[in-house]
């Protein structure tokens, strides 16, 4: 015969995970977030991203003049295919501004 409270903790045990909130890697925004101009805070709304990955693809983007494609997030340590692909439906790109034509 098994013991109740043993019995009871185990159900907790198991029933604590499931009404925790949602982990990040569940998480996504409510609309595209743009790889030119988001802030730490709005990168890391993105499905997998926490706050050193968002603050590596916010150096890229400074480092490199901004995302010309957005494949090249691919560029940023922490982010390879795998993450790429479920990122991918999240991200947009602004584009970026022409420098300005030398004037004669």
């Amino acid at each position: 015969m098994s013991n109740p409270f043993t019995t009871l903790a185990l159900a907790l045990a198991l029933a604590l995970p499931l009404s925790a909130a949602p982990d990040r890697a569940s998480r996504a925004p409510q609309r595209p977030v743009n790889l030119n101009t988001a802030t730490v805070t709005e990168l890391m709304q993105l499905p997998r991203i926490g706050q050193k990955t968002a603050e590596r693809i916010i150096a890229f983007r400074k480092q490199h003049g901004g995302f010309q494609r957005p494949e090249e997030l691919m560029n940023v340590k922490g982010i390879g295919e795998k993450s790429y692909a479920k990122l991918k439906p999240y991200l947009a790109l602004s584009p970026l501004p022409r420098p300005a034509a030398a004037k004669k």
